[in-house]
């Protein structure tokens, strides 16, 4: 088949855990510059979930890594707010903590004991699930300021925040099937998962900014190792994996393939300015706009930083699909349209002309607002391809599932801004290689329940 698409504090380290210790007193997806032909880059066509797919494509954008990234070395810079951050109090001896600091620990605070060591975690959880600035809050890192792209949703006009996340009710469904509006056929590959919340919003480029600013070019903050596990499951051991064991969660070693410079961002990995990147150097126009040319590495650790992870491709396609509902599209069977009112794609955005130019194609967050699924999620089909959390591979029997087993691409869902109506489908899967920045892939977090 052939088809385009793009694709004044002391920073410490302790037990894998960076925080700040304050002194008392004092897919078109591609990046797409230009698009040319690109073969054996793969992509699944149907709606079997095969793995075997490959396809023809016209995109550009680059599929290789940088080399520099974080290490969680010291750094002056405090802007880290999520993950694993801020102490609240106290000096320091240059070796343990002061009497009653405390620092976030994933979505848990530590609390510094007389002993001068640092606590077991404590859950933050009920109306303040995520810690920032080592206290418990309700509002995700990303979102803790007020601003475009992180209380301006939906659309860069509304007054929502936009780490909104809403529940989805767990259940059993059918990865494969196909839908034509009047009930779903060849059902089969069965998954059932356990309730979960999944982010209303893509990610928008005012929410990454938080951040980029927290990685601090490589000085600042990258995850702890082991988390960003969906540690509501099986004891806190995360989800399934396909080929036996449990979820890995961040391994340390890949700290140097988080690189969100502005080079990567704006460039989308090419060797100049990409016409179809939403990252801008400053603050602009662009902070409604969902974040793009981001690698897939770089996408988990935004969401381990927030206090998510990213979804399984198991948990993304059930949203997607309405759970046992099968939908044909994520609000049900209307067909999109060109008017932008159910989901950016086909170039319809923003004046139904099916061009494509540039980054004015691209919608704010939450733009179609008819197009929520089941559950409240807006853009689960169109604007951006979504990162997931496995590795592309033929589907197998699944309960909390995800394929852990490395192979040479990650799964991407949802469908963009450029493609046609017949990509917006649940059950469609595609797949890029980690490293790859896209005009066309951004992400969205899920959550514990």
């Amino acid at each position: 088949m052939r088809r385009a698409r793009w694709g004044s504090a002391a920073w410490i380290i302790a037990g894998g855990a960076v925080y700040v210790q304050a002194f008392a007193g004092c897919e078109l997806v591609a990046g797409v510059g230009s698009l040319g032909d690109r073969t054996g880059d793969g992509g699944q066509d149907s709606t079997t979930g095969d793995g075997s797919g490959s396809s023809s494509s016209a995109e550009s954008g680059s599929t290789g890594g940088s080399s520099s990234g974080g290490s969680g070395s010291a750094s002056s810079s405090s802007s880290s707010s999520g993950g694993v951050d801020a102490g609240s109090s106290g000096g320091s001896d240059g070796g343990g903590c002061t009497l009653s600091a405390t620092l976030c620990s994933g979505n848990g605070v530590q609390t510094c004991g007389a002993n001068g060591q640092w606590g077991t975690a404590v859950a933050c959880s009920g109306t303040t699930p995520f810690c920032a600035s080592g206290a418990c809050t309700s509002t995700p890192p990303s979102c803790q300021t007020s601003g475009a792209g992180r209380t301006t949703c939906p659309a860069g006009t509304g007054g929502e925040s936009c780490c909104t996340s809403l529940a989805v009710a767990g259940g059993t469904y059918n990865r494969t099937y196909t839908n034509t509006g009047t009930g779903a056929t060849g059902l089969a590959d069965p998954a059932t998962v356990s309730g979960f919340r999944l982010d209303k919003y893509l990610v928008t480029v005012g929410r990454f900014r938080q951040f980029v600013s927290a990685w601090s070019g490589g000085s600042g903050y990258t995850p702890p190792a082991g988390s960003g596990k969906h540690t509501h499951l099986n004891g806190g051991s995360g989800l399934n994996a396909t080929g036996g064991g449990y979820e890995p969660g961040w391994v340390t070693s890949d700290n140097s393939n988080i690189a969100p410079t502005s080079t990567n961002l704006v460039n989308c990995g090419n060797s100049s300015a990409d016409t179809y990147a939403t990252w801008t150097n400053t603050a602009g126009s662009n902070e409604n706009l969902p974040i793009n040319c981001v690698n897939w590495w770089e996408s988990y650790a935004f969401c381990i930083w927030d206090g998510g992870f990213l979804p399984s491709e198991a948990d993304w396609e059930y949203a997607a699909a309405g759970g046992s509902q099968q939908r044909e599209y994520p609000w049900g069977t209307t067909a999109p349209g060109t008017a932008n009112q159910y989901a950016i794609y086909g170039c319809y955005y923003p004046s139904g002309s099916g061009s494509c130019s540039g980054v004015t194609n691209i919608a704010p967050v939450g733009t179609a607002t008819l197009g929520a699924g089941l559950w409240g999620q807006l853009d689960l089909a169109g604007n951006m391809w979504e990162w997931n959390l496995d590795w592309y591979a033929t589907y197998a029997t699944c309960t909390d599932c995800a394929n852990f087993t490395a192979a040479s691409s990650r799964v991407v869902r949802g469908d963009y801004f450029y493609f046609t109506a017949s990509y917006l489908l649940p059950p469609y899967r595609d797949f890029y290689t980690p490293t790859y920045r896209g005009g066309g892939i951004g992400l969205r977090c899920s959550r514990t329940p």
